[in-house]
């Protein structure tokens, strides 16, 4: 199995190859301001079943955990591609709208849920 993600432009693509390790909706106040809505959702492969292709800028940020997360986004047009937690050396965080992939697998967990929106509500099968 191959995913590809890519930004608004197209000028980075992320290869991903596999299913995801894990796949989580981020409730924390900085997902909500880097994506511009009530949560964010990544997508997490190993290091080593990743290609990426293009430019990237990154903003680096130390999160709740303490950790540094290195953000990548598109120096053309501005979308965040992907991720590096450190807190997880061995793996990679893809932005999952970015695979605009309507059979992506569903988020399995959420985190920071004390800072969802009431409205924003995301139902598990």
């Amino acid at each position: 199995m191959e995913r590809v993600a890519r930004c608004s432009c197209g000028q980075i693509s992320v290869q991903c190859h596999g299913e995801p390790l894990s796949v989580s909706a981020c409730h924390c106040s900085e997902c909500k301001k880097r994506t511009g809505s009530p949560f964010g959702v990544a997508a997490f492969f190993l290091k080593e079943n990743v290609k990426i292709e293009g430019d990237s800028k990154v903003y680096e940020r130390t999160g709740d955990s303490g950790f540094v997360i290195a953000h990548h986004f598109c120096e053309i047009c501005g979308s965040t591609v992907f991720w590096y937690p450190r807190r997880a050396p061995d793996r990679i965080a893809v932005a999952l709208g970015n695979f605009a992939d309507r059979d992506f697998p569903a988020p399995a967990k959420e985190v920071y849920s004390e800072h969802r929106h009431e409205w924003a509500i995301i139902t598990f099968e």
